[in-house]
């Protein structure tokens, strides 16, 4: 081989393996891993109606069939045969921790974005606005913030709410017990075994808890506020701007077409598995913004 030849391979070779870095570089590390593997994995709740729950083994609910179509969309985009989705089971208290693990890739479920959480985890368009309020026992004429003076409230470790909660508590003066629960499930039965006088949480998934009760007659959700709207966001590793421009991207594509209404209608205006009940709340004045110019939302 002569050298002008040698000179020529080795040229080439340059140029193709900075292209194979430029490729590499652009897929970025969770999809190059999902393309690997040819496997995402999807973190789920399992109590969190309409959102993410499970039934007869299987995760269902409003963000898993948002997550679906981003999956979707990912797979057509990398081609192949359709990626295969690993579920795994994640709380408000170990979410981000499997998260940075690799654990998941994406968190479908009820993960509200703010400043402090984007520090440790990336955000998509956001899907869902909720407020937060507290439900307690009819019978007891509780609705303002002031009526829980003096009482014991419950609320779930590792979420927001509590934050919320504590704060309202010290700046206010309440004297309020604050109580931790694992899981919404368990805060929600604590009220209604009077061992709480309230549990404070996001108002659709208080909603879902109530209209999934055998009695819902026996609660009542305040109607006084603890929190303005906030978003939901679907959640992905930080520094990996790829991943979740794609999954943005896919975002985008659901929201402005009709399905993205056909979700919400199916999840919140239309009885849901397994017992058949409707939350009944309308599309927000908020969401309705984001599914007409979604890219507004990036954070």
């Amino acid at each position: 081989m002569t050298c002008s030849v040698i000179g020529r391979y080795i040229a080439l070779m340059g140029l193709l393996l900075l292209a194979m870095g430029t490729a590499s570089a652009q897929t970025g590390p969770t999809l190059a891993r999902i393309q690997q593997d040819h496997t995402i994995l999807i973190g789920h709740r399992e109590h969190e109606e309409p959102f993410s729950y499970v039934v007869e083994g299987r995760p269902i609910g409003y963000s898993i069939d948002i997550c679906q179509a981003v999956v979707d969309s990912i797979s057509a985009r990398l081609g192949g045969p359709a990626l295969a989705v690993t579920f795994v089971p994640v709380t408000p208290a170990n979410r981000f921790i499997l998260l940075s693990k690799g654990d998941i890739d994406l968190e479908c479920g009820v993960t509200t974005n703010t400043a402090e959480r984007r520090r440790q985890a990336a955000f998509s368009y956001p899907h869902y606005f909720s407020t937060t309020r507290y439900v307690s026992l009819a019978k007891n004429a509780l609705d303002r913030i002031e009526d829980l003076t003096g009482r014991s409230v419950v609320s779930t470790t590792g979420t927001l709410n509590i934050e919320q909660l504590n704060a309202m508590n010290r700046e206010q003066g309440l004297n309020i017990s604050v109580m931790l629960s694992r899981s919404h499930d368990e805060a929600f039965t604590m009220v209604a075994a009077e061992q709480a006088s309230a549990f404070v949480m996001d108002d659709i998934l208080l909603a879902g808890l109530v209209a999934s009760d055998a009695s819902p007659e026996r609660f009542h959700i305040s109607s006084e506020a603890l929190s303005d709207p906030e978003p939901y966001g679907l959640m992905l590793r930080r520094d990996d701007p790829e991943f979740l421009a794609w999954v943005n991207e896919a975002l985008r594509a659901l929201y402005q077409s009709g399905d993205m209404l056909a979700l919400y209608e199916k999840w919140f205006l239309s009885p849901i598995p397994p017992d058949q009940q409707v939350v009944g709340l309308p599309m927000s004045p908020q969401l309705e913004a984001v599914l007409a110019h979604p890219e507004a939302f990036a954070e």
